[in-house]
């Protein structure tokens, strides 16, 4: 599929009932994402939303709980939503409407086969892979996190109207791909807990979760730091519609690996660090005056 695809038949009511339904999935699942998405200007708010909103379908497949949900169901069901998804992008329609909402944008936005399948191979390896090495720890922050940047990227440089939108795809994309890399790593450290406790798994190669060190920790953020540093890069060479969404993300994000770094490891170990709802507000108000505040 080329970059510069034709656009869909005008919007109906079933697409309209589809983007709704994605963006109350955001609305439950992330309030973070929920609050620096306002920042987005249409119709990218209602795109990016569309993208993130399968993304978090697939991750409760992978990711519920529940013991009696087995290996087979989820992968069973892991491969009819790929495969919906795949007849989506083809056809533009889906009876799921999480899906056809994804369609829409995949179809409207250049979305291909190159950055979804990656996507749903990571998926995959979260119910086939419980302790990564170096190379499967690459191939999973890739396909889970740095492709939904890219996807993400797509979206933002549709709406711009200006320039080449092929040549600043190629140059923003190691930025956008970063960024996702540092979000997912931090996701991966705030979430040590539950991933090995309650999911049985260890992302980090090498890392005993048990033994946990203020050292393991600082080595960890260094390495997200260098993502951060990257992406931070890039944000400002980003069409208005988007940019200021994306800062208040970085700074979020940013904003969490400060707490990381200010928390025991031992405790780490045990609880959830979180960003408070204040600071996000505080965030959100600073990207109108050009900064963090």
């Amino acid at each position: 599929m080329s970059f510069l695809v034709n656009r869909r038949s005008p919007r109906n009511l079933y697409d309209c009932v589809s983007e709704g339904s994605a963006a109350l999935v955001i609305r439950r699942y992330s309030s973070s994402f929920g609050l620096a998405s306002r920042l987005l200007a249409e119709p990218v708010r209602t795109q990016v939303c569309n993208v993130y909103a399968l993304v978090r379908v697939a991750d409760e497949i992978v990711d519920n709980p529940d013991p009696a949900l087995g290996h087979e169901p989820r992968s069973q069901m892991l491969s009819w939503l790929h495969e919906d998804v795949r007849h989506a992008v083809r056809t533009g329609w889906s009876a799921n409407l999480v899906v056809h909402a994804f369609a829409q944008t995949a179809v409207a936005c250049g979305i291909t086969d190159e950055i979804i399948e990656p996507f749903f191979t990571s998926m995959r390896m979260d119910l086939e892979i419980s302790d990564h090495d170096e190379e499967s720890f690459d191939r999973y922050v890739y396909g889970s996190a740095e492709v939904v940047g890219l996807m993400c990227l797509r979206v933002f440089l549709t709406d711009d109207r200006t320039g080449d939108r092929r040549g600043e795809y190629a140059r923003l994309a190691p930025g956008a791909r970063r960024l996702g890399a540092a979000f997912q790593k931090l996701n991966f450290l705030r979430d040590l807990a539950e991933d090995h406790d309650t999911l049985s798994r260890r992302y980090f190669p090498g890392l005993d979760v048990e033994k946990l060190c203020d050292a393991d920790r600082d080595r960890i953020l260094d390495d997200i730091a260098g993502d951060l540093d990257a992406a931070a890069a890039v944000i400002p060479e980003l069409p208005a519609s988007s940019r200021r969404a994306v800062h208040v993300a970085h700074a979020t994000f940013a904003e969490l690996a400060t707490r990381l770094g200010d928390t025991p490891a031992a405790e780490i170990r045990r609880t959830r660090v979180r960003v408070p709802d204040p600071v996000k507000l505080r965030l959100l108000a600073g990207s109108f005056y050009g900064g963090r505040a």
